[in-house]
């Protein structure tokens, strides 16, 4: 489920009906991406942040992956 990209697509007041259209996608197909069933194209998730006005990382990555993968890197060395 992307949670993320829910909150702040409801908070732009836009609904998946209209985050469809402006992908360019069927409605349930859009449905289905955002609950997790199928998974975004890279085009669709640069567009997405794009409209809702953010940094595709903000939306599509866990919150603090980069600090998570350089803590990780640094013990590895």
């Amino acid at each position: 489920m992307q949670e993320k990209l829910i909150a702040l697509r409801r908070y732009k007041g836009i609904s998946q009906k209209e985050m469809a259209k402006m992908l360019g996608i069927d409605p349930r197909t859009y449905v289905n991406k955002e609950h997790g069933i199928t998974q975004f194209k890279a085009n669709e998730m640069f567009m997405i942040a794009r409209v809702l006005q953010t940094e595709i990382e903000d939306i599509f990555l866990p919150t603090n992956f980069m600090n998570r993968e350089v803590k990780e890197v640094k013990k590895a060395q």
